[in-house]
């Protein structure tokens, strides 16, 4: 049995503190999931050039924000890393010609915590966070991607860690969503459910509303989703198990691919 894969938005960092129909959904998720032997993310707030993971023996979690509640600073995520399956990544790269760059000492970023501390909130299951480049092409992320997916038939989880629509100039004061963000998330639903990922590597000029959803400067959000559907290579089944909206055009939705 492959392990399946998964598109997840993190929000905003206050979403380690709130409880909420998406936060309790993450939370049932971590329940139902079989226990994998790690966990895999490639998270939106580690956007490199070269190809980077993290291969410690233990991690603290990055505050890597501003201006929130003192209590968010005081959030801890202490997961095991996974030394061995860092070299068997390293490995992967390796085989694929791809210039790559293991990284101790990082830390944990929010990207990657603030889910993880829902979904397994005892911290108990090793974890490696991976980078995400968002100058490469689309089908450059989903061939990285590509190259672990023999890892999910080891009972590897993989999580992609962004947003569809995560576009912080547009926020409004409201969480009924905007007909644009609608729109937007509406075609990468129909387009993910289709299989089609030769409409979905042009999303930037075939999707409604693109440059509101994926500005230029916000496209490390959306960039983990090609990565995490190459590790699903081969498969055929999209599910959008969550969708919901924070502040109009903060997509909070979860995708499963297997």
């Amino acid at each position: 049995m492959k392990t399946p894969s998964f598109f997840i938005a993190h929000g905003s960092p206050l979403l380690a503190l709130e409880d909420n129909e998406y936060t309790r959904f993450l939370e049932q998720l971590g329940e139902d999931l079989p226990r994998p032997r790690a966990i895999v993310v490639f998270s939106a707030h580690w956007d490199s050039p070269q190809q980077q993971l993290t291969a410690d023996e233990r991690y603290e979690a990055q505050h890597d924000f501003y201006g929130f509640p003192e209590d968010m600073y005081r959030l801890t995520y202490p997961a095991p890393g996974d030394p061995e399956l860092s070299r068997r990544i390293s490995e992967l790269f390796k085989s694929h010609n791809l210039p790559h760059q293991p990284v101790a000492g990082r830390g944990l970023d929010h990207g990657v915590w603030v889910i993880l501390r829902k979904m397994f909130p005892l911290a108990d299951v090793p974890v490696i966070a991976m980078s995400v480049d968002s100058l490469r092409s689309p089908k450059e992320q989903y061939e990285i991607g590509r190259m672990l997916s023999p890892l999910r038939e080891e009972g590897v989880l993989f999580i992609g860690s962004g947003g569809l629509v995560h576009n912080l100039r547009l926020l409004i004061h409201s969480d009924e969503p905007e007909e644009w963000a609608l729109s937007f998330d509406a075609w990468v639903s129909e387009t993910l459910e289709s299989r089609n990922l030769q409409e979905l590597f042009q999303y930037d000029k075939k999707a409604p509303h693109a440059r509101e959803a994926v500005p230029s400067y916000g496209k490390e959000h959306f960039v983990p989703l090609f990565y995490v559907l190459g590790t699903a290579a081969g498969g055929t089944k999209a599910q959008r198990m969550f969708q919901a909206y924070q502040y109009g055009t903060l997509s909070l939705n979860c995708w499963k691919f297997e």
